[in-house]
């Protein structure tokens, strides 16, 4: 019999652009949503959703037991920020915000988390990215720094 690893660690990612920027159209954040989940698929990272907004990004993924987080972040960051200067889907070079938000979900709450991640559109209308993610950080008892 050989010996496996399973695990099954659902994360919610959040990540921006630089200065939380809002350069990403809406069209463009189609094209990015689209090649996050093939781009995922190819280094078998399973992504439910995601949500590309003009200055941020919401990914709900299940951790595969062969990268840490911080290396399936800058798998993502990295190759997606790529693929949009490649292919000039903005005006300027484009890059996101150095580090991420990853949280913890659980089974219970998949369904609450996708619906979050997939109303974006309608949830910003009332709140900001930073107010966003400041309430993450609260949420999840996290002390949380304001750059500059």
């Amino acid at each position: 019999m050989s010996l496996h690893s399973y695990s099954k660690v659902w994360l919610h990612l959040i990540w921006s652009t630089h200065n939380k920027e809002k350069v990403l159209l809406k069209d463009v954040r189609k094209q990015v949503s689209k090649f996050l989940y093939s781009y995922a698929e190819e280094k078998e990272i399973y992504m439910r959703t995601n949500y590309v907004n003009a200055e941020h990004v919401h990914a709900l993924i299940d951790l595969p037991t062969t990268l840490s987080i911080d290396e399936c972040l800058k798998l993502l960051k990295g190759s997606s920020s790529h693929y949009i200067n490649d292919n000039r889907l903005v005006n300027n070079k484009f890059r996101w915000a150095r580090g991420y938000g990853a949280f913890s979900v659980s089974e219970s709450q998949l369904k609450k988390v996708v619906d979050y991640i997939n109303n974006q559109e309608e949830h910003h209308r009332a709140k900001s990215f930073t107010e966003e993610y400041e309430l993450f950080m609260k949420k999840y008892g996290i002390k949380y720094v304001k750059n500059g």
